[in-house]
């Protein structure tokens, strides 16, 4: 039986709080957190800043950790509904974009779909456990313009061609 709980009405006019994020993480099932983050740390460049047989978690150098991979206990929790992709916004311009797709390409990790948003340019691909991944190029940083392009595009998501560059 699904839990079930009310929500309070507003005041005409009030709106609810927005929370101000000020960092994110996301937690992953995979087969083998060890094997899982070996390949976060080859592939992607992160470092590992805690591990054991049932999880790793792991860091892009700034933060304690941006990803936690946990050991799924089932395989039904291995590609349940539920995360779609988590997006990776990159520093940096479409030149590095096409490198890290360059790079994604040399180490033959599954390349789901490029695709331009009108506010960027995402390159998505998988890791060994099928969770789905975008490297994310923001090509309008103005917040209030890129709004304006997701509502007149409709949260557009259009395939394109992208060279990758090898450097």
């Amino acid at each position: 039986m699904k839990p079930t709980f009310e929500i309070s009405p507003l005041a005409p006019g009030q709106r609810p709080p927005t929370p101000r994020i000020k960092r994110t993480h996301v937690a992953l099932y995979v087969r083998d957190p060890i094997a899982s983050g070996r390949w976060y740390g080859e592939v992607l460049g992160m470092e590992q800043v805690a591990s054991e047989p049932r999880w790793t978690f792991m860091s892009f150098g700034q933060k304690h950790h941006d990803v936690a991979l946990i050991k799924a206990q089932t395989p039904a929790e291995l590609g349940t509904i539920g995360l779609q992709h988590y997006g990776l916004e990159i520093v940096g311009d479409l030149d590095e974009l096409r490198r890290l797709y360059g790079m994604l390409l040399r180490r033959g990790v599954p390349i789901v779909k490029i695709t331009d948003h009108k506010v960027g340019i995402g390159v998505y691909f998988t890791d060994p456990d099928g969770n789905r991944l975008e490297f994310f190029c923001e090509t309008e940083a103005d917040d209030a313009k890129g709004k304006q392009l997701m509502t007149q595009y409709n949260a557009a998501s259009d395939p394109i061609h992208l060279d990758p560059l090898f450097d």
